[in-house]
């Protein structure tokens, strides 16, 4: 079962790659919304699957038993969140590229950035 886990989060962030690699904004904004999902799933597959049990110790017990791995469980967590952000504050960028360029293609965007010809001031 973990094979499976594994060769999913590899298709999806080979998608996400071809993605990213692309001009378009939106297919940008979309592929690093899945590369983030990808990344999530290769954490999980790295903390591995063997219990079901919370990491909790027992009444009386000294040591934590076979338990699922909070470490991991805290990553994803926090990935979850820092690509959230990501994706908000890169939304609000693409909206920006496409009310100053009316395109989506990120080569207009190098255009509208460059600064227009100073006029030339004349020595007084």
């Amino acid at each position: 079962m973990t094979l499976v886990y594994a060769v999913a989060a590899a298709v999806i962030v080979a998608c996400a790659l071809h993605m990213v690699l692309s001009r378009n904004l939106i297919r940008l904004l979309l592929g690093l919304a899945l590369l983030s999902t990808g990344i999530n799933l290769m954490l999980f597959v790295a903390g591995g699957i063997g219990s079901r049990q919370p990491p909790l110790i027992r009444d009386g017990g000294k040591t934590l038993g076979v338990a699922a791995d909070p470490l991991t469980q805290a990553l994803i967590l926090t990935a979850i969140v820092i690509g959230f952000a990501l994706t908000v504050i890169l939304a609000a960028i693409v909206l920006r590229g496409w009310r100053s360029a009316r395109s989506l293609d990120a080569r207009a965007l190098v255009a509208v950035d460059q600064p227009a010809d100073p006029e030339p001031v004349e020595p007084a």
